[in-house]
C-alpha cells in the first residue's frame, strides 16, 4: 500500500511539474518556482538547448563585418595589423561562428555547473547533486540568452558589437583603468543569472539560505572579473 501511495505521490508531482515553456518564461517572473521545480526533477537538455540556439542566433544576426572590422580598431589601436579575410573564409565563418557560440556557451554552462557543484556539495558540505546544479544552470542561461537577443539592434546600431549591460555603464565616474574594466565585465544580465543560480542552490539544500548562496556567486562572478580585467588591454 505504501509503495502504491509513493508511486501516486510521484506521478502528481510529475504531471504538475512545469513544461519547458513555463520554465523559461517563469526564469523572468517566478525564478524561485522554477529552481524548486528543476531542483526536485533535474531537466536540462532542453533548457541548454534553447539558450544555445538563443546565444547563436543573437551572434549570427550581428554582421560578420562589423565583428571584423571592431577585431582590426583594436589591433591598429594596439600597434599591429590585421590581414584582410578571404570573401571564401568569410563566407565559412558566417556559418562557423554562430556553431562556436552555441558549443562555447554549453561548454561554459558544463564547467560552470561543476564549480558550483564543488563549491556549494564538497567545500560547503551541501546536499545537491552535478545534474541538479546543471538543470539550475541550464535554466538560469535563459535570461542573458533572452536580453542578449534583444540587444542586437542596439549593438548594430552602435557598431559595437560586444556592447552589454554592465555595471560599468552605471559606475561611469570611475576613472578608465583597472576597476573600470572589471566593472565593464560584469554583465548585469550575467549577475541576473547569477542570483538565479542562488536561488537554485537554496531549493537544492534549503539549510543554504538564499543570502549565503547570493554572496557566495556573486563573490565568484567577482573574483573572475578581477581576474578576467588584468588581461584588458
Amino acid at each position: 500500500m505504501d509503495e502504491s501511495q509513493n508511486t501516486d505521490t510521484a506521478e502528481a508531482e510529475q504531471a504538475d511539474f512545469p513544461s519547458l515553456p513555463s520554465r523559461l518564461f517563469n526564469v523572468f517572473l517566478s525564478p524561485g518556482r522554477v529552481m524548486e521545480a528543476v531542483a526536485k526533477h533535474p531537466v536540462w537538455a532542453g533548457a541548454l538547448l534553447v539558450g544555445a540556439l538563443l546565444v547563436a542566433l543573437q551572434t549570427a544576426l550581428i554582421p560578420l563585418e562589423l565583428i571584423l572590422a571592431t577585431q582590426r580598431q583594436a589591433m591598429l589601436e594596439a600597434g599591429r595589423d590585421m590581414p584582410e579575410m578571404p570573401e571564401t573564409l568569410m563566407n565559412v565563418m558566417r556559418f562557423v561562428t554562430p556553431i562556436l557560440a552555441t558549443i562555447g556557451v554549453s561548454l561554459f554552462t558544463f564547467i560552470s555547473a561543476g564549480l558550483y557543484w564543488l563549491i556549494f556539495a564538497f567545500v560547503l558540505g551541501d546536499e545537491g547533486r552535478y545534474r541538479q546544479y546543471l538543470s539550475v544552470g541550464a535554466h538560469a542561461l535563459f535570461v542573458p540568452a533572452v536580453i542578449g537577443l534583444t540587444l542586437v539592434p542596439l549593438k548594430v546600431m552602435t557598431e559595437d558589437p560586444q556592447a552589454t549591460l554592465n555595471l560599468g555603464l552605471f559606475l561611469f565616474f570611475v576613472s578608465d583603468g583597472y576597476w573600470a574594466d572589471a566593472f565593464r565585465l560584469m554583465d548585469l544580465t550575467g549577475l541576473w543569472s547569477a542570483l538565479i543560480v542562488a536561488q537554485g542552490a537554496h531549493s537544492i539544500d534549503p539549510r543554504r539560505s538564499f543570502g549565503s548562496a547570493a554572496a557566495i556567486v556573486i563573490g565568484i562572478t567577482l573574483a573572475f572579473a578581477l581576474i578576467f580585467a588584468i588581461f584588458q588591454p
